[in-house]
């Protein structure tokens, strides 16, 4: 199973890590990962612990002010 954000779904995205210097710069393949931490969601009265991004926490800590 890959690593998501069990609330919005967030994966991990492709990009490139550029080269600095050179006439040809070539472009190296790279992977950017979701920062995923432990969050305990409140289900039907059962408190239960999900992987979620840090953006989704946040949203999740704003509403239960």
């Amino acid at each position: 199973m890959a690593r998501s954000c069990a609330i919005c779904g967030k994966t991990a995205m492709s990009g490139f890590n550029q080269q600095s210097s050179g006439m040809n710069r070539v472009r190296a393949h790279r992977r950017l990962q979701p920062n995923l931490q432990t969050l305990a969601v409140v289900e039907g009265g059962v408190v239960t612990r999900k992987l979620a991004c840090t953006r989704c926490k946040r949203t999740q800590a704003k509403k239960s002010r």
